[in-house]
């Protein structure tokens, strides 16, 4: 049996990645990790390479099935020079959790956006709609827009063994997040990315593109969108205590410039201390607090100062792998 493997890849793209995918052919492929040969690509196609060195390598590190294909699989890669050192595109290699003792849970909120209009759907030509407060959560044509083609990226994703726990329309029109949970800092921004490609492929025949910006609409009275993430550890989780969260909280206040310079390109227009957020020019944490920079849920206070916290900077085009580094790195810190 001929088998559909399609590698999946972060380009060169500055300040923004972008994916990248192709396919191969394989006979009677069993769907492990293992079976999924090393491949190559034009790295001078991507903004990766120069065209006297443009072999670059893919190396699979997850694999799924995929929905949308017969006999067909989603490898996500991480990019190698020739010689099989980490490019330097490669967030994922900078990730210190190779015991996966970090949990994440992203919120990815996105705009879908109709390739005709370059609007989101539910926006007239002119104008707009009726102001934010209806379409969180909405239910109803006049409030939701979109709803087919993002129930079916959910089925996609839970066919393709992701573990997405949820969706919702956001608080714009046309505005939509689904949440991504793995135990593994990699894990998670594996299934993040896969979750992604699935959303952008999977829109192609709604007509629409997905809108990573942050600040999509502008110096406007509308949400931007983040990718909030949810992370904890062993010691968070099972040990605890108002102190412990209290020196990771200030651990990250003291390196500010090491997480915003990840957290997305044009983040700025986004945080500006409205619409649920704290201006980038500020730091600080706090309980149930949705427009800190960092909120300690209360699912944590209640099960006695154990669990997890919320960064809420991270913008919604910047790269999992990278977010979960520098959380990973400075949460290791706070706690050495």
């Amino acid at each position: 049996m001929k088998c559909k493997l399609e590698y999946i890849w972060l380009d060169g793209r500055a300040p923004t990645q972008s994916l990248r995918s192709k396919t191969r052919i394989e006979e009677d492929f069993d769907g492990s990790l293992d079976a999924a040969p090393m491949w190559a690509f034009d790295g001078s196609s991507t903004e990766q390479a120069d065209g006297a060195t443009s072999d670059l390598l893919l190396k699979p590190v997850s694999v799924f099935p995929d929905p949308a294909r017969k006999n067909g699989f989603l490898v996500m890669t991480e990019v190698l020079n020739a010689d099989g050192t980490p490019h330097p595109t490669n967030g994922r290699a900078t990730i210190d959790d190779d015991d996966d003792d970090f949990w994440f849970g992203f919120e990815q909120e996105y705009f879908l956006w109709d390739t005709k209009t370059s609007l989101p759907p539910g926006f007239p030509s002119k104008g707009f709609p009726r102001p934010q407060g209806p379409y969180y959560c909405s239910v109803g044509a006049e409030n939701a827009f979109g709803r087919a083609c993002v129930d079916e990226h959910l089925d996609q994703c839970l066919e393709a063994g992701l573990n997405v726990e949820g969706i919702n329309a956001e608080v714009a029109a046309g505005q939509w997040e689904f949440q991504v949970f793995a135990k593994g800092a990699k894990a998670a921004g594996d299934e993040t990315w896969i979750a992604r490609y699935l959303a952008e492929r999977n829109a192609e025949k709604y007509g629409y593109g997905i809108n990573w910006h942050p600040k999509p609409l502008g110096d406007t009275d509308w949400n931007g969108s983040g990718m909030h993430a949810n992370f904890s550890n062993g010691i968070m989780r099972d040990e605890g205590s108002e102190d412990l969260f209290t020196t990771i909280c200030e651990k990250f206040g003291e390196n500010i410039h090491r997480h915003i310079e990840v957290y997305g390109a044009d983040n700025e227009q986004r945080l500006t201390g409205q619409h649920e957020t704290q201006s980038i020019h500020q730091f600080s944490y706090g309980l149930y607090d949705r427009g800190a920079s960092i909120r300690i849920p209360a699912a944590t206070y209640e099960a006695g100062w154990k669990g997890r916290l919320e960064d809420r900077r991270p913008a919604s085009n910047a790269d999992p792998y990278k977010v979960a580094s520098a959380i990973v790195k400075t949460t290791k810190e706070a706690l050495a």
